[in-house]
């Protein structure tokens, strides 16, 4: 069996799946922040309803993605020691960064978030939600600081054939990061309103009790939605200008440029395939094609005008029916960006076959169909409760809920008698 195959098909999974679910918070949180602090600043009650259903939504998802990301860094280490070796005195300080500074700010924020209704002032309890959002935004931006390092190495010297930092602003400075960085915030808004959109028009449709609650928030997704394609667009095709002048060979061309550098890189490596596959290609084209797609949002804008939306019926459909899109296109995305750099893991300067770790591919082989089976099932459970809990309505969500009150007693002391 081909052990850097495997590896490289473990990561895919890994990496892609945890992506989604990054995606959803990311999207999700940045609404909970306007509903509640449209509940805080007018007090009425129907935002409130608003903040726990769509709240209860993303702490469902956040949880499980927890464990999804907890298994792609066991991936890591596991299959990846040359990585680590070589480069992560470099690569692993932003992740470092985010993990203690981000990640963990965040899931406190959270837990604090999650467990003080009712027991924290409203301010107070909205300010933690912006805690959790700042800290959800800082993650993904160390996220991406690591990844465009892997995209564009910049800020070290090798000295005794290891990778050192020399130079921490080059990392945050570096062309590969900036409109990589809004293209991913501006996908997960999109992806976050499409799924507000697509679940408050479900509800429409079946004419639930909570019709104006959904009209709300169907309003508020597809307005979102509209607003964030359009960003998506503008930073993806903004992203060819720098991703060339960094990556010459990135979509297989055959520029001057690239030629002078696959020639570098036989000399220093040797003779090879230094282009990447055409999959990444094949992957960035039907991107383009759903982002293009999407932008035909702006056509349901003026259909919020007296609802028109809503009576016609046939727009709520096709919001539902368009759910799927924006995650097939993160796949997409994601793999012709990570594709688009083969056959290195750090461009340039570590070959994929140098980072892989030195065991057996049945070894490895045990390891893709092990994480697979428990990444499936984190998804479809994801999924399945995102779904049951959707379609139990703003009724009475579990978070926020107020608690019970004892009940009381009736009984009276007996009459004391002489």
């Amino acid at each position: 069996m081909d052990t850097l195959l495997l590896a490289r098909l473990q990561f895919a999974a890994t990496a892609s799946v945890h992506f989604l679910f990054v995606a959803v918070t990311l999207g999700l949180v940045t609404l909970l922040v306007g509903l509640q602090t449209a509940w805080v600043v007018t007090g009425n009650p129907r935002w409130e309803r608003l903040t726990r259903f769509w709240g209860q939504l993303y702490v469902i998802n956040y949880v499980l993605g927890i464990a999804t990301g907890i298994v792609m860094e066991f991936q890591f280490g596991l299959n990846w020691s040359g990585l680590s070796r070589y480069v992560g005195n470099v690569f692993g300080a932003p992740l470092a960064i985010e993990t203690l500074v981000a990640f963990f700010l965040e899931s406190t924020f959270l837990g604090m978030w999650i467990f003080g209704w009712h027991r924290l002032r409203r301010g107070v309890h909205l300010a933690l939600l912006y805690g959790v959002a700042l800290t959800a935004y800082a993650s993904a931006f160390w996220i991406m600081v690591a990844n465009s390092w892997l995209q564009n190495p910049v800020g070290y010297e090798v000295r005794d054939g290891v990778a050192h930092l020399t130079d921490f602003s080059a990392l945050l400075t570096n062309p590969a990061l900036g409109m990589a960085l809004g293209h991913v915030v501006s996908a997960a808004l999109l992806t976050g309103g499409l799924l507000m959109a697509g679940i408050s028009a479900w509800h429409l449709l079946r004419r639930t009790p909570d019709h104006d609650l959904f009209r709300t928030s169907l309003r508020i997704g597809v307005v979102t939605a509209t607003l964030a394609i359009s960003l998506v667009q503008g930073f993806g095709f903004a992203q060819f200008g720098p991703v060339l002048s960094v990556q010459p060979t990135k979509f297989g061309g055959t520029s001057p440029e690239a030629e002078a550098l696959i020639a570098e890189w036989s000399a220093r490596f040797g003779p090879g395939d230094y282009l990447p596959p055409t999959l990444a290609n094949v992957g960035l084209g039907f991107m383009i094609l759903i982002g293009l797609g999407l932008g035909l949002l702006w056509l349901l804008l003026p259909l919020l005008w007296r609802d028109w939306i809503i009576r016609l019926r046939f727009p709520l459909w096709l919001l539902m029916l368009a759910v799927p899109l924006p995650f097939v296109a993160l796949i997409l995305g994601w793999i012709s960006r990570e594709v688009g750099r083969q056959p290195w893991v750090a461009y340039g300067l570590l070959p994929v076959d140098q980072a892989v770790s030195p065991i057996s591919g049945w070894l490895m082989a045990v390891s893709l169909i092990g994480f697979t089976l428990l990444l499936g099932t984190l998804a479809v459970t994801n999924w399945v409760l995102l779904a049951r809990h959707a379609a139990r309505g703003t009724a009475d969500p579990a978070l926020g809920r107020p608690p019970a009150q004892p009940a009381a007693d009736d009984s009276r002391p007996e009459p004391a008698f002489a």
